[in-house]
């Protein structure tokens, strides 16, 4: 079974679904939160894990409740938390998560410290497949240059100096349109498809890599080939995005080790990702892996 090793950020999320952004200096009553795990690289690598990749996970959480949690939430799903440093010198960073039910956006406020811990010691694994979301770029780096032959997959959620420098250096590089946008400082247009081809030229040119570019409920964009290919998402009632992305990521790296195509790959990401936003929460609205391929049209044999 292929390695899976994924490094970077390690969060916890408080999540509280409202029907409407509140007001200032008003009460809000909610009958019930979520809380899980977050953070880009850990949230992918719980998902790998649950579908039954051979995962590690590398990140830096602090001595304290949330370490904790995010910790044996990892280990419930058979997660490998050898390379999860607990840090005395931080505090675990919450996010704390408004979620409008009535159109699935959320706004979230990150209680981050100031003096967050660099990833101290080594890897030592081998792996065969690596995804990296910019945070502990040291680690990321080393880790990808001494496994040149690893598919290794960047998420690029958002324009800052680590996730240019690690460009370069993955297989795939899988952006958002955000970080699309912000990078060539060009701005794409949904309704229009052909705004979106010199953006990619872009990224392509600089990066010298596999270009993904996801575009949320409008689905995600590549180059097969001479073929552009904008790849649909599910249509779906959403409620909560929190995730999507990192959910999305996820299983994008499961489907591309998996030796399926791109285009493959792309479509049942979209699924997945899709299919998470109907739920509340993070981790709580990851999908299973059957769901997804039995949605995708793929039959499941055991």
């Amino acid at each position: 079974m292929k390695k899976v090793l994924c490094v970077g950020h390690a969060a916890y999320d408080i999540t509280l679904p409202v029907s409407s952004f509140p007001k200032e200096n008003t009460k809000i009553r909610i009958t019930e939160g979520v809380e899980c795990g977050g953070g880009a690289a850990s949230n992918a690598s719980y998902l790998l894990a649950k579908w039954g990749m051979n995962t590690s996970f590398a990140g830096v959480v602090g001595k304290d409740l949330y370490g904790d949690k995010i910790k044996n939430e990892l280990l419930q799903v058979g997660c490998d938390t050898t390379f999860l440093q607990i840090s005395d010198n931080f505090k675990t960073t919450v996010s704390y998560i408004l979620a409008n039910s009535n159109n699935g956006s959320r706004t979230i406020i990150v209680q981050r410290s100031k003096n967050l811990d660099e990833y101290v010691g080594n890897v030592t694994i081998k792996p065969d497949v690596i995804l990296v979301d910019g945070e502990e770029l040291e680690l990321s780096k080393k880790v990808l240059l001494e496994n040149r032959g690893a598919i290794s997959v960047l998420d690029a959620g958002n324009l800052k100096p680590s996730i240019v420098e690690l460009g370069s250096l993955v297989t795939y590089l899988v952006c958002s349109l955000d970080f699309a946008n912000e990078y060539t400082g060009d701005v794409i247009k949904l309704s229009d498809t052909s705004s979106i081809i010199p953006i990619y030229e872009k990224l392509v040119q600089d990066f010298k890599t596999n270009v993904v570019i996801t575009l949320g409920s409008h689905g995600a964009f590549t180059k097969i080939e001479d073929d552009y290919i904008l790849v649909p998402s599910l249509k779906v009632k959403a409620i909560d995005s929190t995730a999507a992305g990192d959910i999305f990521h996820g299983a994008f790296t499961y489907f591309i080790s998996n030796q399926y195509n791109l285009v493959d790959t792309i479509r049942l990401s979209n699924i997945a990702g899709a299919l998470s936003v109907t739920k509340i929460g993070g981790k709580n609205s990851m999908p299973d892996l059957e769901e997804v391929l039995r949605v995708g049209g793929y039959v499941s044999v055991k």
